[in-house]
């Protein structure tokens, strides 16, 4: 499941494709417009920094934008920056993990090809493909 966290992010990145004239965004003005708390946000933001998706600046005219063009940026890369891996078991998950069953296991290539689908799935849409053009559409959904 996907939480709280990598669907705000995903929000956030659209607000700033959408919103972008060359300035930074103030974080007030996209947790209003996306009617999250900021609070929460800075919390969000500050892992997307670090993780080279935005990039901040602090004081008069701060706020946060986007480090590359939306087209630039796989919606799987916000997710597993937020969330972590997508993989749907702990055998394929983790790699070091120590199952027994490994070599025998008949479900593993279900859940391989699963995990397969999922990530391309992500990693085949990219921000831009989410950002509105009619202005109408702009308020976020979930």
């Amino acid at each position: 499941m996907i939480s709280t966290k990598g669907r705000y992010a995903i929000r956030v990145m659209i607000d700033l494709a959408e919103h972008d004239n060359g300035s930074y965004i103030p974080l007030k003005d996209i947790a209003a417009r996306q009617e999250i708390s900021k609070k929460y946000l800075e919390i969000i933001v500050k892992d997307m920094v670090a993780g080279g998706l935005l990039v901040g600046a602090s004081g008069k005219g701060g706020g946060y934008k986007l480090c590359r063009k939306p087209e630039e940026y796989p919606v799987g890369e916000i997710l597993e920056l937020m969330e972590g891996n997508l993989n749907s078991v702990a055998c394929i998950a983790h790699p070091e993990y120590d199952c027994p069953r490994r070599s025998s296991c008949q479900t593993l290539p279900l859940w391989t090809e699963f995990d397969n689908l999922v990530h391309d799935f992500f990693y085949g849409k990219k921000l831009s493909d989410l950002i509105s053009e009619n202005p109408d559409n702009k308020k976020a959904g979930n």
